[in-house]
């Protein structure tokens, strides 16, 4: 299972870094605008400074012609490093794209993805990570776990290496039934990792617990410290 975060936002990839271990990090122009990002090619360097060579990280093409496609991954690949999963939106200019950036040995992550049979197409022409949009696809009147469910099992039934990075999430409960369902791979949003850990009634159990234990040991006691009160 690998959590990838979709943000642009070096703080928050920082702080959840350091408490997760994440697999990447996932940005898109709407993520950048959201950010205000400016100087493009220097904050995905930074990014990719915070997570490291060995994390899988993103980004993805604006043009929507083939050509320009091609050369946005060309300029990408260039300017922040030969590793980065080029995003293609699973059209048919986009079909073409990653079959020729496949065929040149570039790792793809197929985007856009509200069918399964955009991610059958993706599979066959090698896609690295194929990302459904579980919420857009619901506001659709599309299962996504039913798809999520039946992609996997081709998957598996082919022995592909493709894998689904589940995306376009609202809530903690449309991450975890992706993951449920057999996503490989979830990206998420910081916010929506914050209201997975900011339950009131986890932060009451922790206190509970602290009271219970400075009932038996006195106020401030921790058990690094009962050494010193013997």
């Amino acid at each position: 299972m690998e959590i990838i975060l979709d943000t642009a936002n070096l703080e928050e990839i920082k702080k959840y870094d350091e408490m997760l271990e994440i697999a990447g990090v996932t940005t898109n122009p709407s993520i950048c605008k959201k950010e205000g990002v400016k100087d493009f090619f220097g904050h995905m360097k930074e990014i990719r400074l915070v997570i490291g060579s060995d994390k899988s990280f993103h980004v993805q093409v604006v043009a929507q012609d083939v050509d320009g496609m091609l050369e946005d991954a060309k300029v990408i690949l260039e300017e922040v490093d030969d590793q980065v999963y080029i995003k293609v939106p699973t059209t048919p200019n986009g079909l073409k794209v990653m079959k020729a950036l496949k065929e040149r040995g570039v790792n793809v992550t197929a985007t856009g993805i509200y069918t399964k049979m955009q991610a059958y197409l993706a599979i066959n022409v090698g896609a690295d990570y194929l990302a459904p949009y579980y919420n857009r696809m619901e506001n659709q009147n599309i299962d996504p776990r039913e798809a999520i469910f039946e992609i996997e099992r081709l998957i598996d039934r082919h022995g592909s290496s493709t894998k689904i990075l589940a995306a376009s999430f609202k809530n903690v409960n449309q991450v975890t039934s992706a993951l449920e369902h057999g996503a490989h791979a979830v990206t998420v949003a910081t916010d929506i990792l914050e209201s997975a850990l900011s339950l009131p009634s986890i932060q009451k159990a922790v206190d509970d617990f602290s009271t219970d234990w400075e009932t038996l040991y006195g106020e401030g006691q921790s058990i690094s410290t009962l050494n010193e009160i013997k």
